[in-house]
């Protein structure tokens, strides 16, 4: 009986892991749509440190959102 409760937790662990990455992803893809300059070459050739500051920040905020929204 430990066992299936066990692979239960386990497999909802999976479940909501997977869930939060994915609305994480989905995120930043839609931040990356707003904003009117490509977030990629911005973060990777021009190195805009204050950008990747915000977009961490973003980042953040979202998946203390999507924590809080699981686990109520």
């Amino acid at each position: 009986m430990l066992e299936k409760l066990a692979f239960g937790d386990l497999l909802a662990t999976i479940v909501y892991s997977m869930l939060g990455i994915v609305l994480a992803l989905l995120s930043y893809r839609i931040f990356n749509f707003s904003v009117p300059f490509d977030l990629t070459k911005e973060l990777e050739d021009d190195q805009n440190v204050a950008l990747g500051i915000v977009c961490g920040a973003m980042m953040l905020g979202v998946a203390i959102i999507i924590a809080a929204a699981i686990s109520s």
